[in-house]
Parts: C-alpha cells; sequence; structure tokens
C-alpha cells in the first residue's frame, strides 16, 4: 500500500502558491485494509477515508466508465490493481494530473509539469468528455490562473460536448457550485469568456449569455455593450474583494437588459423589474441560497435608484431605505451598496471614480436608525391612532432626522 500526494495540493506547491488542502491517492489497498489501518470511510459514490490523525483525503485508486448521461452517469472500479497512472489519467487537467511520493519525487506521465511552466490549460485524455463538469472546471481554473491560455484542442473538446449535449445534463448543485467558486477568483469574467467560447453558457446561464451584443446609452456606459459592462462590475467586485452574495448580485444586476425590446434600444427602461424576474428563475433552477438570492434581488430592482439617490429629498431617501429593507438589514444594505458602487465604477473610464452615494445614504441611514420608533409609536396609540398612521408618523420622523444629517452632511462636503 503506498500513498500519493495529487492534485492541487502538488499543482500549487510547484507554482509557488499557498497549499490549503492535501489529497492524497493510495495505491494497492482494499477498503478493508484502510479500516484496518485506521482510515475512516466518507465516501459515497467511490472509496474516500480519512486519514486516522491529520483527517486529510485518502482516495483509492480508481478507474471510471461512462454508462449515462451527466455527473452521476459513471462506474467506477477501485482495486489493489489499478495503478497510479490509471488514476491519474482520469483527471481533467494536465496540471491537476501530477502526484508526488513521500520521498517527493514528482510522477507525472502527462506533461503537467511542462504545461505549468507554459501557463497551459490541457485536458489530460479524451475521457475529458464523458464528465460536463470539467468545462465548468476548466472556465474556474481559466478564471483562477488567468495569466494562462487555454490549449485549442480543449476548447475545441469542450465546444463538441456541448454541442453533443452533455452540459443539458448539468447537476444545478454541481452548477451552482462551480460557479461560486468562480465568482471568488481574482478575475471571474475569465469564467464567463470560457463558457462563452465553447457555449457553455448559453446553456447553463441563457440569461447571462443574452447579455453580449445589447447596447447601452453611451452617455452612460462609454463600453456600451451590457454584456462587456456585467464582466467589468463582476472584475470590480473582486477587485473591493466582495463577498460571494455581492458578486453575485453583480453579475446577475441587468439581466432585465437582456429582453428589452429591440425598437427601444439603447434605452432600458423598466429593466430593473425585469431583472428581478428573470432572477427568480435562475436562482430556482439553480438553487442559489437565500444569503445570494435575496441581496441580488433588491440589487436588481433597486440599484437604478441607489444611483440616482443624490439627487433625493429627504423622505424618498427614507422610502428608497424601507424598500430595501435596510433598517432591518443594515449589514445587507452595506452589501447592496457594495454591489451598486461596483456597477457605478464597471464602467469603461470610471474604474477610478468615487461612489459618494454610498455614503450618502449610511449616513441617512444611522440618522434614521436613531429615531426612536417605539417611543412615537407609544404617543400615537395614545392619541388612539392605529397602524397605518403610526407607520406615517414614523416616517416623519425619520424624514426629518434624515433631512437634517443630509443637511449637516453637505454643509461639510461644500
Amino acid at each position: 500500500m503506498r500513498s500519493f500526494r495529487v492534485g492541487g495540493a502538488v499543482r500549487d506547491a510547484l507554482l509557488g502558491l499557498p497549499v490549503n488542502d492535501t489529497d492524497w491517492v493510495v495505491v494497492g489497498a482494499t477498503p478493508e485494509e484502510m479500516i484496518a489501518a485506521g482510515y475512516l470511510p466518507v465516501g459515497k459514490d467511490f472509496p474516500v477515508f480519512l486519514h486516522p490523525r491529520t483527517r486529510e483525503e485518502h482516495a483509492l485508486a480508481r478507474t471510471e466508465r461512462k454508462t449515462g448521461r451527466g455527473y452521476r452517469g459513471f462506474a467506477f472500479h477501485a482495486s489493489p490493481d489499478v495503478t497510479l497512472e490509471q488514476d491519474l489519467a482520469r483527471r481533467d487537467l494536465t496540471i491537476n494530473a501530477i502526484a508526488q511520493a513521500p520521498d517527493g519525487t514528482l510522477i507525472d506521465p502527462f506533461g503537467g509539469q511542462r504545461d505549468l511552466k507554459a501557463r497551459v490549460l490541457r485536458h489530460v485524455t479524451t475521457a475529458f468528455r464523458e464528465d460536463p463538469v470539467r468545462i465548468l472546471r476548466v472556465a474556474r481554473f481559466a478564471a483562477r490562473f488567468h495569466d494562462f491560455t487555454l490549449a485549442p484542442e480543449t476548447m475545441r473538446l469542450m465546444r463538441e460536448m456541448v454541442a453533443e449535449g452533455e452540459a443539458d445534463h448539468l447537476v444545478p448543485e454541481r452548477v451552482w457550485q462551480e460557479l461560486a467558486r468562480g465568482l471568488m477568483e481574482d478575475h471571474p469574467s475569465r469564467m464567463f469568456d470560457v463558457l462563452r467560447g465553447c457555449g457553455a453558457l448559453e446553456r447553463v446561464l441563457p440569461e447571462v449569455d443574452r447579455l453580449w451584443g445589447v447596447p447601452q446609452r453611451a452617455d452612460y456606459h462609454p463600453e456600451v455593450d451590457t454584456g462587456v459592462h456585467n464582466m467589468m462590475v463582476l472584475d470590480m467586485a473582486a477587485r473591493l474583494r466582495a463577498p460571494l452574495p455581492v458578486r453575485f448580485a453583480c453579475l446577475t444586476h441587468d439581466l432585465g437588459k437582456g429582453t428589452t425590446p429591440p425598437e427601444v434600444l439603447p434605452r432600458h427602461i423598466g429593466h430593473e423589474q425585469r431583472s428581478a424576474d428573470l432572477l427568480k428563475t435562475v436562482c430556482n433552477r439553480l438553487r442559489v441560497p437565500n444569503e445570494c438570492r435575496e441581496l441580488a434581488d433588491v440589487v436588481a430592482r433597486e440599484h437604478g435608484n441607489i444611483h440616482r439617490s443624490g439627487e433625493y429629498g429627504a423622505a424618498a431617501v427614507v422610502r428608497l431605505l424601507e424598500r430595501c429593507d435596510a433598517f432591518r438589514k443594515p449589514q445587507r444594505f452595506e452589501q447592496v451598496l457594495q454591489a451598486c458602487e461596483c456597477d457605478a465604477r464597471g464602467r469603461l473610464g470610471m474604474q477610478e471614480q468615487p461612489y459618494p452615494q454610498r455614503d450618502r445614504l449610511l449616513a441617512a441611514l444611522q440618522a434614521a436608525r436613531a429615531v426612536d420608533t417605539a417611543a412615537i409609536a407609544a404617543r400615537a396609540r395614545e392619541q388612539g391612532l392605529g397602524g397605518e398612521r403610526i407607520g406615517e408618523q414614523i416616517q416623519q420622523a425619520r424624514a426629518q432626522t434624515v433631512a437634517a444629517a443630509l443637511q449637516t452632511s453637505s454643509a461639510s462636503a461644500a
């Protein structure tokens, strides 16, 4: 029984990057021998074990055979006679198919070190075509290793897979998993460049794919193309180190522009509500977590109003805060504003522009939250007023406080 370090840990070490997780492949062992040695079995689809001390994953060397469509259409074979090279042959990219023995010796039967030096993403064998998730993984690695090129033969193979319908059988949970990881890379737009290039984006996220080629008003969007703008917004979110919910909101904030009637282009009146409606479809299909779903909904509906909020008086600002549920969820509102800042700065020539709406609205929220709503409600009830009238009095009190705060803020700025 021999264990070899494999995959990302070897790749990242060779690139001089931090190694966070280490995976191992075990050759020449049976599940019974692993358990007898103290390993804890955790794999559902194939034999994977946790080391009794380090808790790192150790998988038995295995081969796989295609039995049906999609991610789950495989039969796995793990036995002591499966070699290390056979196991490496089933991996996605050559840079992920390098193993390292305990003595440091590298086992690299498919040229992974060569491709690391050449900065190339290349599939290992034609077995790549049997798993459509690999299309998403390659796109995600392109976002992580943004200075790597994608081998032409790998792009060609991915296009063939899409044409054969493999991308239509992707499991929603895996699509979201890979999408979320790709969104958190330093250059997330590259993931979508690759997915568009092979045709997979049209299959997994048609609502995003249709944004390219849609014109916008050049006075607001010098980059003109909606898809280009969308990617600039996403990369701005990465530049600002935004969390996943903000990045997802950036990706989906303008979906409605893809359904603007051609006769009214380049204007996109009402695209905010159309974006929110399309967002629901995307979130239901991909089973997007509520935290991402809810933030993206607010951004889709209100980003235009937030951009224009510098022109709003106190009462309009309070109504905007209420629609954004900012009083109950102030931390989420800060993320909404971050997404809107990414939208404003994700435009050609505007990347370094300030976004004063953020500070203005946060100051307004801080002032409005200081209003003692419980005291106002108690006084109103003493006067015999009911729910709607109480709400009106609270809104008026907040507007008065916000007006004073905004006046102070304007005076300070002057």
